[in-house]
């Protein structure tokens, strides 16, 4: 979207500001009336956002319930990584958030690319790879291990074949 601020709702009245300086309580240009909080825009550089499907256009169905499409408006450029890559995706499609190709950069084929969370319809969260990860983030040694054992120097089908074996169906 490009915009410098962005009204928020639901704030005013809470000790956020005492943790946060990027939000502000600002009147309401509209309504001097009314006080509102207002916080800084986030207009990412790049936004990678995992979709169940795409084409090769980039039009793509994206996560329900979620902002992946505000964040990739925010954005200056968006891949989309994706479970499946199919011929076409249109509005109409039924089973996530429509995103339209004018909104993305580039996609890429990425099965079982959310891991370890989820994409409803294709695999579930790995819970058990969730709660490894929490674990190993509490001291730095624990962490570094953890990333190299499932990161550096890792190529993508390497990292998969740890992890999928166990807990995940075949991508498609």
């Amino acid at each position: 979207m490009g915009v410098p601020y962005i009204p928020v709702r639901g704030l005013a009245g809470t000790d956020v500001f005492e943790r946060r300086d990027d939000m502000i309580m600002a009147k309401n240009p509209f309504d001097t009336d009314e006080v509102t909080v207002v916080a800084v825009a986030q207009n990412p550089d790049v936004a990678i956002l995992h979709a169940r499907k795409a084409d090769k256009d980039g039009n793509a169905l994206l996560r329900r319930h979620g902002e992946d499409v505000m964040i990739a408006q925010a954005s200056k450029r968006v891949i989309i990584t994706a479970e499946e890559i199919v011929d076409r995706i249109t509005p109409d499609e039924i089973g996530g958030e429509y995103i339209s190709a004018i909104n993305v950069t580039a996609v890429v084929h990425a099965p079982c690319g959310a891991h370890p969370t989820g994409v409803d319809g294709y695999y579930d969260m790995d819970l058990e790879h969730i709660d490894t990860y929490i674990t190993a983030s509490t001291d730095d040694a624990s962490f570094r291990s953890y990333l190299e054992r499932y990161v550096i120097g890792k190529t993508e089908a390497e990292y998969q074949r740890l992890v999928t074996a166990r807990v995940l169906e075949p991508a498609r």
